[in-house]
Protein backbone atom coordinates (compact mmCIF):
# COMPACT_ATOMS: atom_id res chain seq x y z
CA UNK A 1 0.00 0.00 0.00
CA UNK A 2 2.99 2.37 1.12
CA UNK A 3 4.38 1.43 -2.21
CA UNK A 4 1.19 2.40 -4.52
CA UNK A 5 1.22 5.70 -2.84
CA UNK A 6 4.76 6.34 -3.16
CA UNK A 7 4.07 6.00 -6.81
CA UNK A 8 1.07 7.87 -7.30
CA UNK A 9 3.48 10.79 -5.77
CA UNK A 10 5.92 10.65 -7.82
CA UNK A 11 3.86 10.45 -10.89
CA UNK A 12 2.41 14.23 -9.61
CA UNK A 13 5.73 15.29 -8.89
CA UNK A 14 6.98 14.47 -11.89
CA UNK A 15 4.26 15.56 -14.01
CA UNK A 16 4.37 19.02 -11.53
CA UNK A 17 8.17 19.12 -12.43
CA UNK A 18 6.97 18.98 -16.37
CA UNK A 19 4.76 21.87 -16.10
CA UNK A 20 7.58 24.23 -13.95
CA UNK A 21 9.88 23.45 -16.46
CA UNK A 22 8.04 24.67 -19.48
CA UNK A 23 5.44 27.22 -18.67
CA UNK A 24 5.26 28.73 -21.88
CA UNK A 25 4.80 25.41 -24.35
CA UNK A 26 0.98 26.10 -25.10
CA UNK A 27 0.85 29.75 -25.55
CA UNK A 28 2.35 29.82 -29.08
CA UNK A 29 -0.27 27.19 -30.04
CA UNK A 30 -2.85 29.52 -28.70
CA UNK A 31 -1.52 32.71 -30.48
CA UNK A 32 -1.43 30.57 -33.63
CA UNK A 33 -5.20 29.95 -32.92
CA UNK A 34 -6.26 33.84 -32.53
CA UNK A 35 -4.15 34.71 -35.73
CA UNK A 36 -5.36 32.23 -37.76
CA UNK A 37 -9.13 33.90 -36.25
CA UNK A 38 -7.72 36.92 -36.59
CA UNK A 39 -6.98 36.13 -40.52
CA UNK A 40 -9.38 34.79 -41.27
CA UNK A 41 -11.98 37.68 -39.76
CA UNK A 42 -10.17 40.28 -41.93
CA UNK A 43 -9.90 37.88 -45.27
CA UNK A 44 -13.70 37.87 -44.80
CA UNK A 45 -14.23 41.48 -44.14
CA UNK A 46 -11.71 42.27 -46.96
CA UNK A 47 -14.11 39.73 -49.28
CA UNK A 48 -17.06 41.70 -48.50
CA UNK A 49 -15.59 44.95 -48.99
CA UNK A 50 -14.53 44.01 -52.35
CA UNK A 51 -17.75 42.82 -53.14
CA UNK A 52 -19.39 45.81 -51.90
CA UNK A 53 -16.75 47.91 -54.62
CA UNK A 54 -17.95 45.51 -57.20
CA UNK A 55 -21.21 46.14 -56.81
CA UNK A 56 -20.78 49.55 -56.44
CA UNK A 57 -18.64 49.78 -59.84
CA UNK A 58 -21.21 47.42 -61.37
CA UNK A 59 -23.71 50.27 -60.31
CA UNK A 60 -21.84 53.17 -61.32
CA UNK A 61 -21.54 51.30 -64.86
CA UNK A 62 -25.07 50.39 -65.35
CA UNK A 63 -25.75 53.79 -64.71
CA UNK A 64 -23.27 55.52 -66.89
CA UNK A 65 -24.53 53.09 -69.90
CA UNK A 66 -28.15 54.11 -69.22
CA UNK A 67 -27.10 58.02 -69.24
CA UNK A 68 -25.19 57.34 -72.83
CA UNK A 69 -27.73 55.34 -74.38
CA UNK A 70 -30.36 58.29 -72.88
CA UNK A 71 -27.53 60.96 -74.66
CA UNK A 72 -27.41 58.91 -77.74
CA UNK A 73 -31.29 58.65 -78.07
CA UNK A 74 -31.71 62.52 -77.48
CA UNK A 75 -29.12 63.36 -79.92
CA UNK A 76 -30.52 60.86 -82.60
CA UNK A 77 -34.09 62.13 -81.60
CA UNK A 78 -32.52 65.70 -82.41
CA UNK A 79 -30.90 64.86 -85.68
CA UNK A 80 -34.00 63.68 -86.89
CA UNK A 81 -35.84 66.44 -86.18
CA UNK A 82 -33.22 68.89 -87.90
CA UNK A 83 -33.53 66.15 -91.08
CA UNK A 84 -37.55 66.49 -90.85
CA UNK A 85 -36.97 70.34 -90.62
CA UNK A 86 -34.57 70.41 -93.70
CA UNK A 87 -37.06 68.15 -95.87
CA UNK A 88 -39.63 70.11 -94.69
CA UNK A 89 -37.53 73.16 -96.02
CA UNK A 90 -36.25 71.27 -99.37
CA UNK A 91 -39.94 70.42 -100.26
CA UNK A 92 -41.28 73.94 -99.37
CA UNK A 93 -38.59 75.63 -101.74
CA UNK A 94 -39.16 73.04 -104.64
CA UNK A 95 -43.13 73.51 -104.67
CA UNK A 96 -42.07 77.29 -104.41
CA UNK A 97 -39.73 76.94 -107.89
CA UNK A 98 -42.36 75.05 -109.47
CA UNK A 99 -45.02 77.79 -108.93
CA UNK A 100 -42.67 80.23 -110.03
CA UNK A 101 -41.82 78.52 -113.07
CA UNK A 102 -45.26 77.61 -113.83
CA UNK A 103 -45.81 81.56 -113.83
CA UNK A 104 -42.53 82.15 -115.94
CA UNK A 105 -43.85 79.65 -118.92
CA UNK A 106 -47.54 81.53 -118.32
CA UNK A 107 -46.10 84.73 -119.06
CA UNK A 108 -44.59 83.66 -122.63
CA UNK A 109 -47.99 83.12 -124.01
CA UNK A 110 -49.24 85.73 -124.16
CA UNK A 111 -46.10 87.34 -123.68
CA UNK A 112 -46.02 89.43 -121.04
CA UNK A 113 -41.81 90.69 -120.27
CA UNK A 114 -42.77 92.28 -116.73
CA UNK A 115 -43.73 88.80 -115.31
CA UNK A 116 -41.84 87.13 -116.78
CA UNK A 117 -38.58 89.10 -115.27
CA UNK A 118 -40.54 88.66 -111.73
CA UNK A 119 -41.25 85.01 -112.56
CA UNK A 120 -37.55 84.95 -113.31
CA UNK A 121 -36.27 86.56 -110.45
CA UNK A 122 -38.39 83.91 -108.40
CA UNK A 123 -37.15 81.06 -110.01
CA UNK A 124 -33.68 82.28 -109.66
CA UNK A 125 -34.15 83.06 -105.98
CA UNK A 126 -35.98 79.35 -105.12
CA UNK A 127 -32.64 77.70 -106.73
CA UNK A 128 -30.73 79.43 -104.57
CA UNK A 129 -32.37 78.69 -101.84
CA UNK A 130 -32.24 75.12 -102.85
CA UNK A 131 -28.72 75.26 -103.01
CA UNK A 132 -28.23 76.61 -99.55
CA UNK A 133 -30.23 73.92 -98.13
CA UNK A 134 -28.03 71.50 -99.87
CA UNK A 135 -24.99 72.81 -98.63
CA UNK A 136 -26.45 72.64 -94.86
CA UNK A 137 -26.76 69.27 -95.08
CA UNK A 138 -23.25 69.10 -96.71
CA UNK A 139 -22.07 70.56 -93.50
CA UNK A 140 -23.96 68.24 -91.47
CA UNK A 141 -22.57 65.22 -93.02
CA UNK A 142 -19.49 66.19 -93.07
CA UNK A 143 -19.66 67.21 -89.15
CA UNK A 144 -20.97 64.23 -88.15
CA UNK A 145 -18.49 62.24 -89.91
CA UNK A 146 -15.42 64.21 -88.03
CA UNK A 147 -17.57 63.36 -84.91
CA UNK A 148 -17.28 59.76 -85.54
CA UNK A 149 -12.99 60.30 -85.16
CA UNK A 150 -12.80 61.05 -88.99
CA UNK A 151 -13.20 57.20 -89.94
CA UNK A 152 -15.77 57.39 -92.83
CA UNK A 153 -14.32 60.22 -94.61
CA UNK A 154 -15.58 60.05 -98.27
CA UNK A 155 -13.10 60.65 -100.84
CA UNK A 156 -15.47 60.75 -104.28
CA UNK A 157 -17.39 63.55 -102.39
CA UNK A 158 -14.63 65.42 -101.28
CA UNK A 159 -13.11 65.68 -104.44
CA UNK A 160 -16.38 66.34 -106.22
CA UNK A 161 -16.67 69.24 -103.71
CA UNK A 162 -13.37 70.47 -105.22
CA UNK A 163 -14.11 70.28 -108.70
CA UNK A 164 -17.17 71.65 -108.85
CA UNK A 165 -16.49 75.16 -108.25
CA UNK A 166 -14.30 74.86 -111.37
CA UNK A 167 -16.72 72.90 -113.40
CA UNK A 168 -19.22 75.95 -112.45
CA UNK A 169 -16.86 78.36 -113.66
CA UNK A 170 -16.63 76.44 -117.01
CA UNK A 171 -20.15 76.43 -117.42
CA UNK A 172 -20.16 80.35 -116.93
CA UNK A 173 -17.50 80.51 -119.06
CA UNK A 174 -19.39 78.71 -122.00
CA UNK A 175 -22.42 81.13 -121.32
CA UNK A 176 -20.20 83.95 -121.69
CA UNK A 177 -18.88 83.07 -125.34
CA UNK A 178 -21.96 81.96 -126.35
CA UNK A 179 -23.37 85.17 -125.30
CA UNK A 180 -20.41 86.71 -126.98
CA UNK A 181 -21.34 85.23 -130.11
CA UNK A 182 -24.74 86.36 -130.17
CA UNK A 183 -23.38 89.85 -129.75
CA UNK A 184 -20.48 89.67 -132.65
CA UNK A 185 -23.51 88.36 -134.91
CA UNK A 186 -25.69 91.61 -134.00
CA UNK A 187 -22.81 93.87 -134.50
CA UNK A 188 -21.90 92.11 -137.87
CA UNK A 189 -25.89 92.26 -139.01
CA UNK A 190 -25.82 95.69 -137.97
CA UNK A 191 -22.85 96.64 -139.79
CA UNK A 192 -24.26 94.71 -143.11
CA UNK A 193 -27.56 97.20 -142.21
CA UNK A 194 -25.21 100.04 -142.13
CA UNK A 195 -23.11 99.35 -145.33
CA UNK A 196 -26.48 98.45 -147.43
CA UNK A 197 -27.73 102.05 -146.01
CA UNK A 198 -24.44 103.90 -146.97
CA UNK A 199 -24.47 102.09 -149.80
CA UNK A 200 -27.90 103.23 -151.05
CA UNK A 201 -26.81 107.21 -150.95
CA UNK A 202 -30.21 107.82 -152.74
CA UNK A 203 -31.74 109.90 -149.70
CA UNK A 204 -28.96 111.20 -148.77
CA UNK A 205 -26.52 110.67 -145.82
CA UNK A 206 -28.57 112.64 -143.32
CA UNK A 207 -31.18 110.12 -143.77
CA UNK A 208 -28.67 107.28 -143.48
CA UNK A 209 -27.29 108.57 -140.44
CA UNK A 210 -31.02 108.95 -138.40
CA UNK A 211 -31.63 105.65 -139.77
CA UNK A 212 -28.57 103.82 -138.12
CA UNK A 213 -28.81 105.90 -134.82
CA UNK A 214 -32.51 104.66 -134.96
CA UNK A 215 -31.76 101.28 -135.65
CA UNK A 216 -29.10 101.57 -133.06
CA UNK A 217 -31.05 103.03 -130.44
CA UNK A 218 -34.47 101.48 -130.43
CA UNK A 219 -35.86 103.98 -127.89
CA UNK A 220 -39.31 104.39 -129.98
CA UNK A 221 -41.48 102.83 -132.82
CA UNK A 222 -39.93 105.46 -135.29
CA UNK A 223 -41.04 105.02 -138.73
CA UNK A 224 -37.04 104.57 -139.65
CA UNK A 225 -36.79 101.98 -137.66
CA UNK A 226 -39.23 100.16 -139.61
CA UNK A 227 -37.55 100.72 -142.84
CA UNK A 228 -34.41 99.57 -141.67
CA UNK A 229 -36.21 96.33 -140.52
CA UNK A 230 -37.61 96.08 -143.68
CA UNK A 231 -33.96 96.27 -145.04
CA UNK A 232 -32.69 93.35 -143.46
CA UNK A 233 -35.73 91.06 -144.66
CA UNK A 234 -34.52 92.01 -148.06
CA UNK A 235 -30.70 90.51 -147.11
CA UNK A 236 -32.59 87.47 -145.18
CA UNK A 237 -34.31 86.96 -148.59
CA UNK A 238 -31.27 86.83 -150.73
CA UNK A 239 -29.77 84.73 -148.41
CA UNK A 240 -32.29 82.22 -148.12
CA UNK A 241 -33.19 82.63 -151.51
CA UNK A 242 -29.16 81.66 -152.97
CA UNK A 243 -29.33 78.94 -150.95
CA UNK A 244 -32.52 77.29 -152.20
CA UNK A 245 -30.97 77.75 -155.92
CA UNK A 246 -27.62 76.18 -154.56
CA UNK A 247 -29.71 73.09 -153.43
CA UNK A 248 -31.41 72.83 -156.71
CA UNK A 249 -28.41 73.12 -159.03
CA UNK A 250 -27.03 70.11 -156.80
CA UNK A 251 -30.50 68.26 -157.18
CA UNK A 252 -29.57 68.82 -160.75
CA UNK A 253 -33.23 70.87 -160.87
CA UNK A 254 -34.24 72.47 -164.13
CA UNK A 255 -34.53 75.75 -162.72
CA UNK A 256 -36.61 77.39 -165.45
CA UNK A 257 -39.25 74.95 -165.17
CA UNK A 258 -39.52 75.09 -161.19
CA UNK A 259 -39.97 78.82 -161.81
CA UNK A 260 -42.41 78.33 -163.88
CA UNK A 261 -44.44 75.70 -161.76
CA UNK A 262 -43.59 78.01 -158.67
CA UNK A 263 -45.45 80.98 -160.47
CA UNK A 264 -48.22 78.92 -162.13
CA UNK A 265 -48.93 77.59 -158.51
CA UNK A 266 -49.04 80.83 -156.79
CA UNK A 267 -49.63 83.24 -158.72
CA UNK A 268 -53.02 85.38 -159.39
CA UNK A 269 -52.34 85.99 -162.55
CA UNK A 270 -50.48 84.12 -165.38
CA UNK A 271 -47.02 83.70 -164.94
CA UNK A 272 -44.63 85.55 -167.42
CA UNK A 273 -43.44 83.34 -170.81
CA UNK A 274 -40.15 81.08 -169.96
CA UNK A 275 -38.19 83.38 -172.03
CA UNK A 276 -38.99 86.65 -170.20
CA UNK A 277 -37.26 85.55 -167.03
CA UNK A 278 -33.55 84.29 -167.99
CA UNK A 279 -31.89 81.57 -165.51
CA UNK A 280 -29.57 84.01 -163.80
CA UNK A 281 -33.26 86.14 -162.90
CA UNK A 282 -34.55 82.85 -161.27
CA UNK A 283 -33.54 83.82 -158.09
CA UNK A 284 -36.21 86.73 -158.13
CA UNK A 285 -39.08 84.32 -159.12
CA UNK A 286 -38.05 82.23 -156.32
CA UNK A 287 -37.64 85.24 -153.76
CA UNK A 288 -41.62 86.33 -154.79
CA UNK A 289 -42.33 82.94 -154.42
CA UNK A 290 -41.01 83.00 -150.91
CA UNK A 291 -41.87 86.79 -150.73
CA UNK A 292 -45.66 85.76 -151.30
CA UNK A 293 -46.07 82.81 -149.19
CA UNK A 294 -44.45 84.42 -145.92
CA UNK A 295 -46.37 88.07 -146.05
CA UNK A 296 -49.18 86.37 -146.11
CA UNK A 297 -51.85 87.45 -143.71
CA UNK A 298 -49.21 90.18 -142.36
CA UNK A 299 -52.14 92.74 -141.76
CA UNK A 300 -53.11 90.47 -139.10
CA UNK A 301 -52.02 90.57 -135.33
CA UNK A 302 -50.85 86.83 -135.10
CA UNK A 303 -50.97 85.87 -139.09
CA UNK A 304 -54.52 84.75 -138.07
CA UNK A 305 -52.34 81.60 -136.08
CA UNK A 306 -55.69 82.42 -133.53
CA UNK A 307 -58.70 84.63 -133.39
CA UNK A 308 -56.91 87.23 -131.30
CA UNK A 309 -57.85 90.70 -131.13
CA UNK A 310 -56.00 92.53 -128.84
CA UNK A 311 -55.05 95.08 -131.02
CA UNK A 312 -59.10 96.83 -131.22
CA UNK A 313 -59.52 95.61 -127.26
CA UNK A 314 -56.53 97.84 -126.00
CA UNK A 315 -54.59 99.15 -129.33
CA UNK A 316 -52.37 101.10 -126.78
CA UNK A 317 -51.09 98.15 -124.34
CA UNK A 318 -50.76 96.07 -127.07
CA UNK A 319 -48.65 98.46 -129.04
CA UNK A 320 -46.21 98.61 -126.11
CA UNK A 321 -46.34 95.38 -125.89
CA UNK A 322 -45.27 94.41 -129.73
CA UNK A 323 -42.43 97.03 -128.93
CA UNK A 324 -41.43 95.73 -125.87
CA UNK A 325 -41.15 92.60 -127.51
CA UNK A 326 -39.45 93.61 -130.30
CA UNK A 327 -36.62 94.82 -128.45
CA UNK A 328 -36.50 91.81 -126.35
CA UNK A 329 -36.31 89.40 -129.38
CA UNK A 330 -33.85 91.76 -131.44
CA UNK A 331 -30.56 89.79 -130.10
CA UNK A 332 -31.92 86.61 -129.41
CA UNK A 333 -30.83 83.83 -131.69
CA UNK A 334 -34.12 81.95 -132.57
CA UNK A 335 -32.50 78.60 -132.72
CA UNK A 336 -31.96 79.03 -128.89
CA UNK A 337 -34.80 80.44 -127.99
CA UNK A 338 -36.83 77.62 -129.88
CA UNK A 339 -34.98 75.30 -127.89
CA UNK A 340 -36.48 76.35 -124.98
CA UNK A 341 -40.03 77.39 -125.92
CA UNK A 342 -40.53 75.45 -129.12
CA UNK A 343 -44.30 76.07 -129.34
CA UNK A 344 -44.22 79.57 -128.56
CA UNK A 345 -46.25 82.01 -130.81
CA UNK A 346 -42.57 82.61 -133.11
CA UNK A 347 -42.79 79.28 -132.90
CA UNK A 348 -46.11 78.04 -134.47
CA UNK A 349 -45.58 80.58 -137.35
CA UNK A 350 -41.83 78.91 -137.92
CA UNK A 351 -43.94 75.82 -138.04
CA UNK A 352 -46.60 77.28 -140.50
CA UNK A 353 -44.39 79.19 -142.57
CA UNK A 354 -42.21 76.32 -143.00
CA UNK A 355 -44.64 74.15 -144.30
CA UNK A 356 -46.48 76.44 -146.33
CA UNK A 357 -43.00 77.76 -148.14
CA UNK A 358 -41.32 73.59 -148.43
CA UNK A 359 -43.73 71.46 -149.52
CA UNK A 360 -43.10 67.84 -149.23
CA UNK A 361 -41.69 66.72 -152.44
CA UNK A 362 -39.39 70.04 -152.70
CA UNK A 363 -37.89 69.09 -149.27
CA UNK A 364 -37.49 64.90 -149.87
CA UNK A 365 -35.62 66.29 -153.93
CA UNK A 366 -33.20 68.76 -151.73
CA UNK A 367 -32.48 67.59 -148.48
CA UNK A 368 -32.83 63.72 -149.07
CA UNK A 369 -35.00 62.74 -147.04
CA UNK A 370 -38.58 64.34 -144.97
CA UNK A 371 -36.46 64.64 -141.55
CA UNK A 372 -37.10 68.25 -141.68
CA UNK A 373 -40.88 67.64 -142.14
CA UNK A 374 -41.75 65.65 -139.57
CA UNK A 375 -39.81 67.18 -136.87
CA UNK A 376 -41.76 70.46 -137.86
CA UNK A 377 -44.66 68.52 -137.13
CA UNK A 378 -44.08 66.97 -134.10
CA UNK A 379 -43.64 70.78 -132.46
CA UNK A 380 -39.91 70.52 -132.75
CA UNK A 381 -37.24 72.94 -134.50
CA UNK A 382 -34.31 71.11 -136.52
CA UNK A 383 -31.03 72.06 -135.47
CA UNK A 384 -28.89 72.06 -139.28
CA UNK A 385 -27.68 75.12 -141.40
CA UNK A 386 -31.03 74.42 -144.06
CA UNK A 387 -33.14 75.15 -141.15
CA UNK A 388 -31.02 78.08 -139.55
CA UNK A 389 -31.21 80.08 -142.88
CA UNK A 390 -34.93 79.73 -142.81
CA UNK A 391 -35.08 80.79 -139.42
CA UNK A 392 -33.32 84.11 -140.16
CA UNK A 393 -35.74 85.14 -142.55
CA UNK A 394 -39.15 83.76 -140.06
CA UNK A 395 -37.34 86.34 -137.26
CA UNK A 396 -36.80 89.31 -140.17
CA UNK A 397 -40.42 89.02 -140.92
CA UNK A 398 -41.31 88.05 -137.43
CA UNK A 399 -39.74 91.17 -135.89
CA UNK A 400 -41.37 93.23 -139.45
CA UNK A 401 -44.72 92.42 -137.84
CA UNK A 402 -43.99 93.12 -133.99
CA UNK A 403 -42.65 96.49 -135.66
CA UNK A 404 -45.70 97.16 -137.84
CA UNK A 405 -48.18 96.99 -135.08
CA UNK A 406 -45.65 99.11 -132.53
CA UNK A 407 -46.05 102.41 -134.65
CA UNK A 408 -49.02 104.26 -134.82
CA UNK A 409 -50.67 104.40 -137.42
CA UNK A 410 -50.00 101.15 -138.66
CA UNK A 411 -47.75 100.62 -141.95
CA UNK A 412 -50.51 100.06 -144.69
CA UNK A 413 -48.81 96.83 -146.73
CA UNK A 414 -49.45 97.14 -150.45
CA UNK A 415 -49.04 94.88 -153.42
CA UNK A 416 -48.62 94.84 -157.10
CA UNK A 417 -50.10 92.60 -160.08
CA UNK A 418 -48.30 91.39 -162.50
CA UNK A 419 -48.96 93.74 -166.50
CA UNK A 420 -49.52 96.71 -163.77
CA UNK A 421 -48.26 99.64 -165.06
CA UNK A 422 -44.86 100.56 -163.68
CA UNK A 423 -44.82 103.42 -161.05
CA UNK A 424 -41.69 105.19 -159.92
CA UNK A 425 -43.10 106.48 -156.86
CA UNK A 426 -44.24 103.53 -155.43
CA UNK A 427 -42.09 100.73 -157.47
CA UNK A 428 -38.59 100.22 -157.70
CA UNK A 429 -36.71 97.47 -160.57
CA UNK A 430 -34.66 94.85 -159.13
CA UNK A 431 -33.25 94.85 -162.45
CA UNK A 432 -31.45 98.40 -164.12
CA UNK A 433 -31.22 98.62 -167.39
CA UNK A 434 -30.93 102.46 -168.43
CA UNK A 435 -27.93 104.82 -167.36
CA UNK A 436 -28.10 106.31 -164.01
CA UNK A 437 -30.28 104.11 -162.14
CA UNK A 438 -33.30 104.51 -163.91
CA UNK A 439 -35.72 102.07 -165.86
CA UNK A 440 -36.36 101.66 -169.17
CA UNK A 441 -39.68 102.87 -170.86
CA UNK A 442 -42.18 100.51 -172.33
CA UNK A 443 -41.92 97.90 -169.41
CA UNK A 444 -44.45 96.62 -166.86
CA UNK A 445 -44.78 94.44 -164.41
CA UNK A 446 -43.67 91.05 -164.78
CA UNK A 447 -44.09 89.84 -161.05
CA UNK A 448 -44.08 91.34 -157.24
CA UNK A 449 -40.78 90.15 -155.49
CA UNK A 450 -41.37 91.98 -152.39
CA UNK A 451 -44.37 93.93 -150.84
CA UNK A 452 -44.40 97.90 -150.37
CA UNK A 453 -45.61 99.88 -147.44
CA UNK A 454 -47.02 103.59 -146.58
CA UNK A 455 -46.29 104.61 -143.29
CA UNK A 456 -48.03 107.16 -141.12
CA UNK A 457 -45.91 110.10 -141.68
CA UNK A 458 -45.52 109.89 -145.71
CA UNK A 459 -42.58 107.44 -145.63
CA UNK A 460 -43.31 105.16 -148.50
CA UNK A 461 -41.09 102.02 -149.02
CA UNK A 462 -41.51 100.94 -152.18
CA UNK A 463 -42.25 97.57 -154.07
CA UNK A 464 -39.66 95.45 -155.84
CA UNK A 465 -41.02 94.59 -158.86
CA UNK A 466 -39.37 92.14 -161.91
CA UNK A 467 -39.92 94.11 -165.11
CA UNK A 468 -40.95 92.62 -168.89
CA UNK A 469 -41.33 94.49 -172.04
CA UNK A 470 -45.00 95.51 -172.41
CA UNK A 471 -46.81 94.01 -175.15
Amino acid sequence: MASRVSNFTDLIQRVAASCLLHPLACRPESNDINENETGDEEDEDSQSENGKEEEEEEENEERLRVWEEAEEEEVRSRSVKELEMLMAEVFDAVSAMKRAYLSLQEAHSPWDPDKMRVADVAVVGELRRIGVLREKFRRRVRRGESGCGGKRVVVGATLREVVAPYEAAVEELKREVKVKEVEVENLTEKLRSIANLTAGGKKGRSQSKRRIRCSLSQVSPAPELFETSFNQVKETFKSFTSLLLSLMRSANWDIAAAVRSIEAATAATPPPPASTIGSHHAKYALESYISRKIFESFDHETFYMDGSLSSLINPDQFRRDCFTQFKDMKSMDPIELLGILPTCHFGKFCSKKYLSIIHEKMESSLLGDLEHRRQVLAGNHPRSKFYSEYLGVAKAIWLLHLLAFSVDPPPSLFEVSGGAEFHPLYMESVLRVGGGGRVAGGQNVGFLVTPGFKLGNGLIIKARVYLTPRT
